[in-house]
């Protein structure tokens, strides 16, 4: 595990899109598997920036997005495919029909799940997957529980969580109460893992996750065992270690 400081929000993503570009660079055809949420819209606008600037071509890569809501149409605005779309592939010269995002609305989770591990390994594996963590240490939608579930799946969403993301919806009612995500074997299986946390509410969950005990009650604390794991917060994130 290593872990980099950066001082704000802005070089977070700038540190954040120089290990993806390089990614890009060595390996024009590799998988990146993405995230969606605040935390790296700054770190897609970098990459967006690059792009315009010639330095990047993603014109290869493929993409395999770590969860989308359940029930959430793919023009809903609040869905994921919209946010990556809004976010990335529409202001980048990928080709779309690379990407990826879980189907949401498909009404079968176990067909979901096994269809999204097969896109998966079409692909031979993710070469990098971005992670955000949440604030009960959740990654992609791997809610605490009692054990590491392998592979994609549907997920009850956790009231915290319910709570966290009603900012992006007209109100809580709103707000899916399950999700279908990669699961922490498809995510460890990942040959590098990039973190990313930033703000004085993730101090105390980055401590617990990567300096207290592996457990399935804190899903993101398992990154400690993956051999290529890079942790990039903010100076305020990481005010705990």
């Amino acid at each position: 595990m290593r872990i980099l400081q950066a001082k704000d929000y802005k070089e977070m993503s700038e540190m954040a899109a120089d290990i993806i570009g390089a990614q890009v660079l060595l390996k024009p055809d590799a998988v990146l598997g993405l995230a969606t949420g605040s935390t790296p819209i700054g770190t897609y606008e970098e990459l967006v920036k690059r792009y315009e600037a010639g330095r990047l071509d993603f014109s290869k890569i493929k993409t395999v997005n770590l969860d989308e809501y359940r029930g959430l149409t793919k023009d809903n605005a609040q869905s994921y495919y919209y946010f990556m779309h809004s976010h990335l592939f529409d202001n980048i010269n990928i080709d779309k029909t690379n990407t990826n995002v879980p189907d949401g609305m498909e009404p079968d989770a176990l067909k979901a799940g096994e269809d999204y591990e097969n896109i998966i390994n079409k692909f031979g594996g993710i070469d990098l997957q971005l992670l955000g963590l949440g604030n009960n240490g959740h990654i992609g939608f791997n809610e605490p529980c009692d054990e590491f579930i392998d592979k994609t799946h549907v997920v009850d969403l956790t009231q915290s969580t319910i709570e966290a993301n009603k900012r992006f919806f007209e109100s809580i009612d709103d707000v899916p109460k399950q999700a279908y995500t990669m699961g922490i074997g498809s995510i460890m299986r990942a040959k590098r893992v990039l973190m990313l946390v930033s703000g004085k509410g993730k101090a105390q969950i980055v401590k617990d996750a990567f300096f207290g005990s592996v457990t399935p009650k804190v899903p993101a604390s398992v990154l400690q065992l993956h051999n290529d794991f890079i942790l990039i917060g903010d100076a305020e994130a990481l005010s705990c270690l």
